[in-house]
């Protein structure tokens, strides 16, 4: 994947008996025709009646990619361009590669191309509903499901940091003064002031770096989360993406990054994968011009900080993003910063608005740096391994459930056969979880779970039992 990435879904057909190399080698010799590369395939959709055909199902192996099937009835009422009386007449539609291709929503690249048995077209994959984030889930519900969509830690935010903020209500008067707090991050990372911007949480970050630092190349390596790419495209920029695949563990390799990129952006751990990327991987994509963005939004949820780059001053053009909203439950409040070299983090500052951290946020950001405030967000994060580890052994116990990649923040990814029905039924039984299919390089399979105490583990994961029981039926 050493390209910018469109994703494409290739519908197929075939008749019975098709192999697996004429459906692999019609796929190649169409995307080449094209111009296009076999790492852009998303999926190969059919047909539900062929979702069995040895040959097709195969390729789907081959190319490593999921293989989605559509019910006749929906292919019949899509309108293809090159149709087909006898393939109508047999299949209900004018052209299952070409309807199937259709069904995501997105747009046909290449019509029907046949080989002797086989057939097939190119289409590019509706694009992702970047705006949707886990608080959509549990929206109007009234507090009467219980939040596993949201990755804020539960229970916070603490007593003690309510209090330091309701504190300073009394000094709202006054134009926020943010050198304390930033000087408090300095402190906290080891760096010069210089180095340390204060924002309204990671997302007003995204916003300043798509505006202020005049990429020409960005590339948003993903699944991960969505804002940044959200915030590239509202600036103008044709953003590039490089998938990682489920296969891998979701593991970056270095080299699949275009070598003239010249933006980068990688979550560590990412959300929603909850993969924790090496340090010396993620240092690995420095180079002279080029600006490394890596969000180590839930890097305090990671005992030990482990493989985080924040600090590091040996890492040419590095940006790193950083959240107190996760761990410290401020997501309503907004406060966040960003580490980087002085020239860029000037750049940052001349694009943000006058007083764009409230007085609120500045103080809860100086409590939550202090010894004691680091030393109990250590302690969660222990807390959170081991409550993570229980849910993991618990999704172990399901069939049909995989958990992809080695989970190290404090929410997990799984795959499930129907999993939006399924997801449907636990918000029927009272659990709010986030969809996976808003995440590039996922799709409705996926399902995210943040990571609870044990006894509401063990309550979803009863629940997760009857609902894969009622989606079976």
């Amino acid at each position: 994947m050493g390209d910018y990435v469109t994703r494409l879904v290739v519908g197929v057909g075939g008749r019975a008996g098709v192999s697996v190399a004429e459906v692999c080698a019609l796929i190649e010799e169409t995307l080449r025709g094209a111009g296009l590369t076999v790492e852009a395939v998303a999926a190969l959709a059919t047909v539900e009646a062929k979702t069995a055909e040895p040959g097709i199902v195969g390729a789907a192996e081959r190319f490593g990619v999921p293989l989605v099937g559509h019910p006749a009835e929906e292919l019949a009422r899509i309108s293809v361009p090159h149709p087909s009386g006898a393939v109508r007449e047999a299949a209900g539609t004018g052209s299952v590669a070409e309807a199937a291709a259709l069904a995501g929503g997105g747009e046909l690249l290449v019509p029907k191309r046949r080989s002797m048995a086989a057939t097939c077209a190119v289409a590019t994959v509706q694009p992702h509903d970047l705006r949707h984030h886990g608080d959509a889930e549990v929206l109007d519900a009234g507090g009467a499901l219980v939040d596993l969509a949201v990755n804020v830690r539960a229970d916070t935010p603490p007593v003690w940091l309510k209090e330091r903020i309701a504190a300073c209500l009394g000094d709202l008067a006054a134009y926020p003064d943010g050198r304390a707090a930033r000087a408090a991050v300095a402190r906290r990372h080891g760096l010069p002031t210089e180095r340390v911007l204060l924002t309204a949480g990671a997302a007003e970050a995204f916003v300043l770096i798509a505006r202020a630092l005049d990429a020409v190349r960005p590339v948003v390596v993903h699944p991960q989360f969505t804002e940044p790419e959200a915030a590239l495209r509202d600036a103008g920029h044709q953003v590039g993406r490089v998938l990682l695949r489920a296969a891998d563990g979701f593991r970056l390799d270095p080299e699949a990054v275009p070598e003239d990129a010249d933006l980068v952006v990688i979550g560590n751990p990412t959300n929603p994968t909850s993969v924790l990327h090496p340090a010396a991987t993620l240092a690995a994509l420095a180079r002279p011009g080029r600006i490394l963005v890596v969000d180590e939004a839930f890097m305090d949820a990671v005992p030990g900080e482990r493989e985080a780059l924040a600090g590091r001053l040996d890492v040419p053009g590095l940006v790193v993003l950083r959240s107190l909203t996760k761990t410290w439950g401020l997501a309503g409040l907004r406060i966040g910063y960003v580490l980087a070299e002085p020239e860029v983090i000037a750049k940052l500052a001349a694009a943000q608005p006058l007083w764009p951290v409230s007085t609120p946020a500045l103080v809860a950001a100086e409590a939550c740096l202090e010894p004691s405030a680091l030393a109990e967000a250590e302690a969660a994060a222990g807390r959170i391994a081991v409550d993570r580890a229980h849910l993991l052994a618990g999704l172990a116990e399901f069939d049909e459930v995989t958990v992809m990649g080695e989970a190290e923040g404090p929410f997990v990814l799984i795959r499930v056969e129907g999993a939006m029905e399924v997801r449907t039924r636990l918000r029927a039984l009272g659990f709010a979880v986030r969809r996976g299919d808003t995440f590039p390089g996922l799709d409705g399979s996926w399902l995210r779970l943040a990571v609870r105490d044990r006894a509401t583990t063990g309550r979803l994961l009863q629940a997760l039992d009857h609902a894969l029981a009622l989606a079976g039926r």
